[in-house]
């Protein structure tokens, strides 16, 4: 194996990338450790704790079967292991390729015969960290790893006198219905307090407090976002982490020393019953985690992150072009599709401006009794007597092209497909098929299941010409099969290579056949990850069918997804007021379009203000998507505030403001960026004969609505814009 002789202060990793820099040095036990993290141009803060020199935490999170904690962390934290402690630094590696620069640090456990290369990814000019782990047995024996974290570092705090009351930490509630709701805790609150650390013998690095956040099981983002944030009260330092995984997930803050730290990584063995069993010369790597930092606001940092995750995404003509997507499901046919239906509905799309027709559930059943007979994605010709794909080829004649919903992840307990493929192709429970919801699970590791959704999505593309496919997902499987238990690998570790087996499956799908567009469903939003979103080319954000609801999620997605992905409904209808199909439509427009609803339905003027909404999300919107960042003039939204504003700020200066107005007073004062106080034009774009009474005043603008739950969509430039054209069409 070798050894490499260090003493602290031996070795200081400076590593400046453009946009961030990094310092990694070693602990008293030569274990490597990040010192700081700023973004370019900022010095570290002077450590102002009499208590201690610094608030180091060992790099690697690492424990192995038989190795516990050395700190009086308790066993339940991510941080403290013995092993993480000893793994000493080897040496490292530094790479640029074009603009993504590259930083691994090797370190190694001679005991155990164990290496750990951790490796750090940053985009240049953009102050975010991507860090993973990679575990390597260089000994002659089997090796059962526990945890392996992708991040830990520690003060977070640092230089701030009163940390706990400094700073607070966000998360974010995510479940069906009402997704991506943020909500601000003090530390205190979540029982983490600094004043205890003045008591602590000589010798304790911390005490027993910590907040966690995590997940398991298939729905990555069933309950919260595998996101969080720290960030300084006044606005002036800001930290904020997301974990790209399909799966089970774990987060958690804490002290240590005199600072706060913060641990983050896949499936763990204490949490999800998961464990990589390692024969000599295997590796393992854990699900990468994104680490922002900046010297701002948490609005800034959401901002920051949205460039980020623009780097990670698959490239696609989808982005190039943006369409409007109509779906026939959301207050619309609701999975009951037939030919007369469909064909009542394309004239009307068609002149609204849509580009795709999906098919949402119920095309492959002849009645509704379908939940549990799902997985032979062959259509009914009772619903299409004159044949489906004389349906679709009338769908393109309209210009449009044509989508299909599919649920590939699951199999009806009913379905000829369950007894056609073997119990290897479904996830297992003590010799049993594991069943959820009158559904099997199949297990993508298998190749016999990618197989056979090879043949189902081949030949719905090649025999009907399938453009875009909703893949949903609406179960939800605690841990994988225990079908290889005997053979040592734990139901967590079948459960995570399920998840990347999935991934690989719609990677080579897409590679396959170029242009098809792959829409990430999971109950709305219960998968709205940066492992899916990599991958599929955008994201449903809810099922919520109530507009007035959905606009504190439409408002609040940009946290989660960049715009270009994130997919909000607009579903007009005839029976609600003008001043309602309004606010359906504005909840999609600074995003992508999911237009549904009864277009076939609707009066002549209630149907123009679709058209129009959709006119100007063609002519303006959508070219400024790909490089806008979001920003909040009320704050983040939250789910019963009165009124709600998302910003977004395109690259050429000009922003775009929608406006909710949900209750309360009928006027408002809309604080803007200051980067953008300059901008003196604003002009009302949709619906722009509606009223409103709109005011550029110091610092910002003042709107005053009718006092009626409604909704306006302003744009805001430096010169004159040419709003006027909407009022015309």
């Amino acid at each position: 194996m070798g050894s490499v002789s260090h003493s602290p202060g031996d070795i200081v990793i400076q590593w400046q990338p453009p946009g961030l820099s990094l310092q990694i040095s070693l602990d008293d036990q030569l274990a490597p450790c990040i010192d700081h993290v700023l973004p370019a141009g900022h010095e570290p803060p002077i450590n102002v704790s009499p208590h201690f020199a610094s608030s180091k935490l060992p790099l690697n999170g690492v424990r192995v079967a038989g190795q516990g904690h050395t700190t009086n962390k308790t066993a339940k934290a991510m941080v403290g292991g013995v092993l993480s402690s000893r793994l000493r630094y080897q040496h490292h590696v530094e790479r640029q390729d074009g603009t993504t620069f590259t930083l691994a640090i090797v370190s190694c456990d001679n005991i155990l015969g164990i290496e750990v290369t951790h490796t750090f990814v940053v985009f240049a000019g953009i102050p975010v960290l991507r860090s993973w782990s990679t575990l390597r047995n260089l000994s002659s024996a089997f090796m059962t790893i526990m945890q392996a974290l992708s991040l830990s570092i520690g003060g977070l705090t640092s230089g701030t006198r009163s940390w706990s009351e400094s700073y607070s930490v966000w998360t974010a509630h995510n479940t069906w219905f009402r997704e991506a709701q943020w909500q601000e805790s003090s530390l205190p609150d979540v029982g983490i307090d600094d004043v205890g650390l003045l008591e602590l013998n000589d010798g304790h690095r911390a005490t027993m407090a910590r907040f966690s956040v995590s997940n398991q099981g298939s729905l990555s983002t069933e309950t919260h976002l595998p996101m969080g944030a720290v960030a300084r009260k006044d606005g002036l330092d800001t930290w904020l982490w997301q974990i790209e995984h399909n799966g089970s997930w774990r987060w958690e803050i804490g002290d240590w020393q005199d600072g706060l730290y913060v641990a983050a990584g896949g499936p763990t063995q204490a949490d999800h019953a998961w464990e990589a069993v390692l024969r000599p010369g295997e590796t393992f790597m854990s699900v990468p985690v994104a680490l922002c930092r900046v010297a701002d606001s948490l609005e800034e940092a959401f901002a920051t992150l949205t460039d980020y995750r623009r780097c990670l995404l698959r490239p696609h003509v989808d982005y190039e072009r943006l369409p409007i997507v109509f779906n026939d499901y959301m207050n619309c046919l609701m999975g009951d599709p037939t030919e007369e239906k469909i064909h009542a509905l394309l004239e009307p799309v068609r002149g609204c401006g849509a580009e795709y027709f999906v098919i949402d559930a119920g095309w492959y059943a002849d009645d509704s009794k379908w939940w549990d007979d799902v997985g032979a994605w062959e259509p009914s010709q009772k619903r299409f007597p004159s044949g489906f794909k004389a349906l679709l080829d009338g769908i393109r004649a309209k210009g449009l092209i044509p989508g299909l919903w599919l649920e590939p992840e699951v199999v009806g307990t009913r379905s000829v497909v369950a007894k056609q493929l073997p119990n290897s192709a479904f996830f297992q429970q003590r010799g049993q098929r594991l069943e959820e919801r009158g559904r099997y699970q199949l297990d993508f590791s298998q190749r016999v299941v990618c197989e056979h959704l090879d043949r189902v999505v081949d030949r719905l593309v090649r025999d009907f010409g399938v453009g875009y496919f909703k893949f949903d997902y609406n179960i939800d499987v605690m841990t994988g099969t225990d079908a290889d238990v005997t053979r040592g690998v734990s139901t967590g570790a079948a459960h995570l290579a399920h998840h990347r087996a999935y991934l690989q499956w719609v990677k080579d799908l897409m590679s396959r056949h170029d242009g098809l567009v792959i829409e990430n469903c999971s109950s709305g939003a219960q998968r709205m990850d940066y492992a899916m979103l990599s991958v599929h080319t955008l994201q449903s954000t809810s099922d919520q069918q109530n507009p007035l609801f959905y606009a504190a999620i439409a408002a609040a997605c940009p946290t989660a997804v960049v715009p270009e992905q994130g997919a909000s409904w607009a579903y007009p209808q005839r029976r609600w007021s003008d001043e309602i199909n309004v606010v359906t439509m504005i909840n999609s427009l600074l995003g992508r379009v999911h237009l549904s609803g009864r277009p076939d339905d609707l009066e002549p003027a209630q149907y123009e203000l679709v058209r129009q909404a959709m006119q100007v999300y063609r002519d303006v919107i959508r070219k400024k998507l790909r490089t806008a960042r979001p920003f909040w003039p009320l704050g983040i939204p939250r789910w019963h505030d009165e009124w709600i504003a998302l910003g977004l700020a395109s690259a050429e200066g000009t922003l775009l403001l929608a406006v909710w107005r949900r209750s309360g007073s009928t006027k408002c004062s809309l604080p803007l960026p200051q980067q953008y106080r300059n901008l003196r034009t604003v002009s009302l774009l949709y619906p722009a004969k509606f009223e409103a009474q709109i005011e550029l005043e110091e610092g910002g603008l003042s709107i005053e609505l009718p006092a009626v739950p409604c909704a306006r969509l302003l744009q805001i430039s430096p010169q004159l814009n040419q709003a006027a054209v909407y009022e015309e069409v």
